[in-house]
């Protein structure tokens, strides 16, 4: 018997399912119930939907048991981010604006993820658009981290990470432009993969930066999160930017020896271009120290400034934003937040030239890491410069007045992860590194944060919140 279905891997709960001593019918009650619960204070979901949930593990149940397990995310309870869509149930973008939107088709992941036999429960809090928040003039609550309720999840995947690193599911969907998967990852203790741009579909997902967007899962294991991302992947021809590469197996490598690989550590990213708090540097020392003693060869790299990313990546970001949002702000900008609408509308202050200067200076940025990563396998710096803030002072400029240290990935589009490296000591708090590879390289990305993860406990440590 499982004590707590919750708490399990999707590795674990997959297991257990397979050889029926877990049913995905107990799996699911016990997510609803820990939502039930908890959600009250953390403000996770826009859209909880167990009757759906029910129903799908009832189905799923009667399949395994006829023969029919079609893999690992058979009858494992998951959420979306709410700017995926799903057929006959809202999907918002967290906004009044589209409050009573309801798609007639899941977007092309929705759908995979189905496929694969994954419960869907319902639809998670964003920030905004994906872009404004936290947000409390929204038709609900942000999310808050589980860690602290007083913090911010980090954004813009917030319900998602709130929701997945208490077990209300046992994994979520996430999208990145600048940093939304891997942010709210860092700061709510996850493993969250930003994959190389075009290897997901984004096709049913509300777009922010069309260039930047990258669809992605959030999971408390590096080993879950390739799972998920398997069940997500595959070329979807009426998505122009999604790439036709072959898929393949994510968690193929996993276990494997790392001894030899070669770790670029971008040190001036964490230390003097954003300069991190004392316990994250302290963390990625220490995970330096865990690869050398896997076998790994960590040499220091450089790259452009990290305000070089930061500056290019907003510039981008700001001006595709406005193109998508400039007529309904025009028409009923009330209906926004003020967060989304301010930061959308800087976008409108941009000229087209600096739009065309930044996609320039993109190229030469992409140019140089890709001569930087000769010979390195993954490159190594913070997944988030601090631990969460408090939830009512996260500055609306944020990502203005300090460079993103997310952002270089997103606009290089490298597959990026964010994975727990330990907890702040006085708080408590998740600190995070951050993993980066070469395009299409997930394999390596996802072999060499496995291979930290058994070598560390971090992974043994659930928020306080669940024990009261």
């Amino acid at each position: 018997m499982v004590s707590d279905p919750t708490l399990l891997t999707i590795r674990e709960a997959s297991t257990l399912i397979a050889t029926r001593e877990l049913s995905p019918v107990e799996l699911t009650q016990a997510c609803i119930a820990r939502t039930e619960a908890l959600d009250a204070t953390l403000s996770t979901y826009v859209a909880f939907t167990p009757e759906q949930a029910l129903d799908a593990a009832k189905a799923a149940e009667a399949e395994i048991r006829a023969g029919h397990h079609r893999g690992p995310m058979h009858g494992i309870p998951i959420g979306l981010k709410d700017i995926y869509d799903t057929a006959g149930v809202a999907t918002t973008g967290h906004s009044r604006l589209l409050q009573s939107r309801v798609p007639a088709e899941d977007a092309f992941t929705v759908a995979k993820l189905r496929e694969s036999g994954a419960i869907i429960t319902g639809k998670f809090g964003t920030y905004e658009f994906a872009i404004g928040g936290p947000s409390f003039d929204l038709f609900t609550p942000p999310a808050r981290n589980p860690w602290d309720p007083s913090r911010t999840t980090g954004g813009s995947s917030s319900g998602s990470a709130a929701a997945v690193a208490t077990g209300m599911v046992l994994g979520a969907t996430g999208s990145d432009t600048g940093g939304s998967i891997r942010s709210p990852s860092s700061l709510c203790g996850l493993a969250g993969i930003k994959p190389t741009y075009g290897l997901l579909s984004r096709r049913g997902i509300l777009p922010l930066s069309q260039s930047l967007d990258h669809a992605g899962p959030m999971c408390w294991t590096v080993e879950d999160a390739a799972l998920m991302l398997q069940a997500m992947a595959g070329h979807d021809p009426l998505d122009p930017a999604c790439a036709n590469v072959a898929v393949p197996d994510f968690a193929g490598t996993l276990g494997a020896p790392v001894k030899g690989k070669t770790i670029g550590l971008i040190r001036h990213f964490h230390e003097t271009d954003h300069e991190a708090a004392p316990p994250v540097l302290a963390a990625i020392e220490a995970a330096i120290a865990v690869f050398r003693s896997l076998g790994c060869v960590v040499k220091e790299v450089t790259l452009p400034p990290l305000m070089d990313f930061a500056a290019v990546g907003l510039i981008i970001m700001s001006s595709e934003a406005f193109a998508i949002h400039e007529a309904d702000l025009r028409a009923t900008p009330e209906l926004y937040g003020e967060i989304a609408r301010d930061r959308i509308s800087l976008g409108g202050l941009l000229t087209g030239a600096d739009y065309v200067q930044a996609l320039r200076r993109r190229r030469e940025l992409c140019a140089a890491v890709a001569e930087a990563m000769i010979g390195v396998d993954a490159l190594l710096t913070a997944g988030s410069p601090f631990p969460a803030q408090p939830i009512d002072q996260v500055p609306k400029w944020l990502m203005y007045q300090k460079p993103s240290i997310t952002m270089p990935f997103n606009v290089t589009g490298l597959p990026a992860l964010a994975l727990c490296a330990g907890y702040e000591e006085k708080t408590g708090l998740p600190v995070a590194i951050q993993l980066a590879g070469r395009p299409f390289a997930e394999t390596t990305v996802f072999q060499l944060g496995h291979a930290y993860e058994q070598a560390t406990d971090w992974r043994a440590r659930r928020p306080g919140l669940l024990a009261a």
